[in-house]
């Protein structure tokens, strides 16, 4: 069955500045600097380019696991953007651009990866304007351009790369070899500004307050008098998109709220009055029961999730059943999700088999209605704090669909789930009250009130493991606790936090004095790659 979907996008002309994907890990960041600079752009697969209308203002090509030279290399028919729009190539881009149009590309004698000192050429370069003299990037290439394309110059090189950088005379074309993009090139930003703003010419006038605007009025357009279902999680994605559509159509709006039995201690009853008090039609339903019958003697990660899923997808279709006339699902899908569901190398199956509504448009025969699908996650936030939601909502830390079910390791069990609930209640509340002069996690430029605030993501794991301790007089054979906590942007990539030692030592003695069933507390040190946030 073909799905009905709508995104209510931000304008419909809206200036914009189109990425390439040729399929880089780090494409999202380019958008990403992008959007911090408010301007809008969407990132489409180098297969699949749009129509070129007057809105597109430049267009950036990205990096790839590929290498020009290879058979299968991807090629991008640039006939309606080289010559006729700003256009800058960045990695392979950069060697896309001079393989195809009359340079060449040949493999370098060793891997050129990590940090190189750029210096310009060009000093009067529009791609450089601001920037130093010399400064460091990030190399993350195995060829290099050996010959520019034709009337290309060369406006920086390094050390060890002569044509770092380069322009096309008689057009707007940069290409640059190393990646603006991460955050190891330390003036990348500046560059990426310099041709979006700049070069490109774009006004950078894409804000929370007008994308709220466009966004409401576009929700009202489309769903007039319809009415709309939506799976509350209690995560900032849902919760967003649930005002949004409140503002358009009010009382039109049914939330749905699924206690699954898996939730943080008090979670289920503290966020459901949170949205009752925001005005938000809201049904809660108790379900922990038949969702820990599902998981009885179920050890597998993906098996778990996918019970959780499609114990959560008759549980909201049983209670979706009773509003009468509803015609919309509507869902906090963010950009992240819609780009990896067209990437070059296509959806991740096993990434989003926990994915809360999963088979519930084919179920429910529902339109899907996604207000939030042209935001990345930190714009979610922007939007949702210009909407006047209260920051304990806005700031709280991403909570994965399947709950504590995916931090217990093994099979769940009510025991295990009273352990798991008291020790991540004390985890998460030491968070909350111990104060830190450290950067928000939310919002960079600002400070965080305390740890909590600071860090992206937090969490307490139950291993399916016993070890001896000594308690009092008596030898003990308990559980032992995990304490994870990371720093990231988006989930893609993370670094654990450097914890304060005095913090987790009380909390681990915390834990074990006061969680019956545990004696030993360990704190996970591993960074993503290779390590994913969540334990399975």
């Amino acid at each position: 069955m073909k799905k009905d979907y709508f995104c209510a996008k931000f304008s419909f002309m809206q200036e914009m500045i189109l990425i390439l994907d040729f399929g880089s890990q780090v494409t999202q960041l380019i958008g990403r600097r992008l959007r911090e600079l408010n301007v809008y752009c969407e990132i489409h697969p180098f297969n699949k380019i749009p129509a070129i209308g007057s809105n597109v203002k430049g267009v950036i090509l990205s990096g790839s696991p590929f290498s020009v030279r290879d058979e299968k290399a991807p090629i991008a028919d640039l006939s309606n953007i080289k010559g006729k729009l700003p256009l800058l190539g960045i990695c392979y881009g950069a060697q896309f651009i001079s393989q195809h149009f009359g340079g060449e590309v040949n493999g370098s004698i060793a891997r050129e990866y990590g940090r190189a000192m750029l210096t310009v050429v060009d000093e009067q370069s529009p791609l450089f304007k601001g920037v130093s003299k010399t400064s460091q990037v990030w190399m993350s290439h195995g060829d290099t351009i050996a010959k520019l394309p034709e009337r290309a110059r060369v406006i920086a090189s390094t050390d060890d790369v002569e044509n770092a950088a380069y322009k096309i005379d008689g057009e707007e074309t940069y290409a640059v070899q190393f990646h603006p993009e991460v955050f190891h090139t330390k003036e990348g930003p500046q560059m990426l500004a310099n041709f979006a703003l700049g070069i490109c010419g774009c006004k950078g006038d894409w804000t929370p307050d007008s994308f709220i605007d466009n966004t409401v009025e576009s929700l009202k357009k489309q769903l007039g008098d319809d009415k709309v279902i939506l799976g509350l999680s209690g995560g900032v994605d849902s919760t967003v998109a649930a005002v949004l559509l409140n503002k358009a159509i009010g009382k039109n709006l049914t939330c749905i709220f699924v206690d699954n039995g898996l939730l943080r201690k008090n979670e289920f009853e503290e966020v459901l009055d949170s949205y009752k008090e925001m005005g938000l039609n809201v049904i809660g339903v108790h379900s922990g029961k038949l969702f820990l019958e599902k998981l009885k003697g179920v050890t597998d990660p993906e098996a778990k999730r996918k019970a959780i899923g499609s114990t959560f997808i008759d549980v909201f279709d049983s209670e979706a059943q009773k509003i009468e006339g509803a015609r919309w699902l509507a869902q906090g899908t963010i950009y992240p999700d819609v780009i990896e569901s067209v990437s070059v190398n296509g959806p991740s199956c096993k990434i989003k088999s926990h994915h809360n509504v999963g088979g519930l448009p084919e179920k429910m025969n529902l339109k899907i209605v996604e207000p939030l699908r042209s935001l990345f996650k930190d714009e979610v936030r922007r939007v949702g704090r210009a909407s006047g939601i209260k920051r304990e909502l806005i700031g709280r830390h991403p909570f994965p669909g399947p709950s504590l079910g995916i931090r217990i390791l093994g099979e769940v069990t009510e025991e295990k789930l009273a352990i798991l609930r008291e020790a991540d209640d004390i985890f998460i509340k030491g968070l909350r009250n111990w104060p830190c002069e450290l950067p928000s996690a939310s919002y960079p430029n600002e400070m965080a009130d305390n740890l909590y605030d600071s860090i992206w993501q937090a969490g307490t794991i139950l291993l399916p493991v016993k070890s001896v301790g000594v308690m009092g007089d008596e030898r003990s054979y308990e559980y032992t606790i995990a304490l994870r906590a990371v720093i990231s942007t988006d989930g893609m990539t993370a670094d654990w936090v450097h914890l304060p030692y005095e913090f987790m030592a009380k909390v681990s003695n915390d834990i074990i004095n006061k969680v019956k069933g545990v004696n030993r507390v360990c704190y996970d040190i591993s960074s993503k790659p290779p390590a994913t946030i969540e334990w399975e």
